[in-house]
């Protein structure tokens, strides 16, 4: 897990920062600063890529050298010890990083921060025998976390089936969290659930007519919200939608690319002065199955776009 930076509004970006690097595979880094200036750094851990170690016999041979000599290093069991759902903690704006500690939920964006500087982080159980979806609390700058609520699944959905929340608060003091949904119904499209009770309780997840997945929320300064996600049918990429009703509804999405040939996505977006937005995103050049993953270096990069809502 890696951070980079941008004094320039993103013209340029720093060398790479190692933030955390386990033996195994560290994915979905979110990050947020916390009202007492606290950067949290979620992630989780994952051994899917031995499925592609062990497929790697068409990969470059330095790749599959250096992979087969880490995998060496480490014994099965001490790999899956390190299974998990991970935060480390920095207090001295990203100088240094801590130990990794273990949280009780993963999610691609990470815990946000309420407007009155409460630390809510909306995500998935992991690892859990339910795989359940819910919201936890922190009230010690991230160092521990609490259980808010459970998040109930909608009559005849698996509660299993949901993943990848992200959470906002929106201008009129409700709460919106979105759902990457596997479920028959509705299957990779976002759902959305809403508490008006500080998190405490949530309505049942309903769709918004959104196919794409998934989701990273932002409140702007004038109390629009924003949605970003990634598109993966023809033309592939990434969009946005806005909502001036404090969710209620979304607009017609605004594209922000189109030119995908791969796997791609999970954009997160920020607020610029002068009204820009900026989102980031990656994306490679093929799908990341199994069966897809062949050497067409570069195999990942991460893109960003500047733009403005529509008049």
């Amino acid at each position: 897990m890696e951070l980079i930076r941008s004094l320039d509004r993103g013209a340029t970006w720093s060398w790479p920062q190692v933030v955390t690097d386990t033996p195994i595979d560290d994915r979905d880094a979110g990050i947020v600063e916390t009202a007492r200036g606290t950067l949290l750094v979620s992630t989780f851990t994952s051994l899917a890529y031995e499925k592609l170690l062990a497929a790697s016999r068409d990969w470059e041979p330095d790749r599959t050298a250096r992979w087969q000599a880490v995998q060496a290093a480490t014994t099965e069991a001490q790999r899956r010890s390190l299974l998990g759902a991970w935060m480390v903690r920095s207090t001295d704006g990203g100088l240094t990083w801590p130990a990794p500690y273990r949280v009780p939920a993963t999610a691609p964006h990470g815990a946000v921060v309420l407007r009155n500087g409460r630390l809510l982080f909306a995500g998935k159980d992991y690892p859990g025998d339910q795989r359940r979806v819910g919201v936890w609390e922190s009230a010690d700058d991230g160092l521990t976390w609490q259980l808010l609520s459970w998040i109930a699944p909608r009559a005849g959905d698996s509660v299993a089936d949901y993943h990848e929340l992200h959470l906002v608060d929106a201008a009129d003091g409700s709460l919106i969290a979105q759902i990457r949904n596997h479920n028959t119904a509705n299957e990779r499209e976002t759902l959305q659930t809403e508490s008006s009770d500080g998190g405490r309780t949530w309505t049942a997840p309903q769709p918004i007519g959104v196919w794409g997945l998934p989701s990273h929320l932002l409140r702007l300064s004038g109390g629009k919200l924003v949605m970003s996600y990634s598109y993966r049918r023809a033309p592939r990429g990434n969009h946005a939608r806005v909502s001036v009703d404090h969710g209620r509804t979304w607009s017609a999405p605004v594209v922000l690319s189109d030119d995908g040939t791969g796997d791609l996505g999970y954009p997160s977006t920020v607020a610029l002065a002068g009204g820009e937005l900026l989102t980031v995103w990656y994306e490679s050049k093929r799908s990341g199955s199994v069966a897809q993953v062949l050497p067409e270096p570069p195999f990942s990069v991460l893109k960003q776009v500047k733009w403005r809502l529509p008049a």
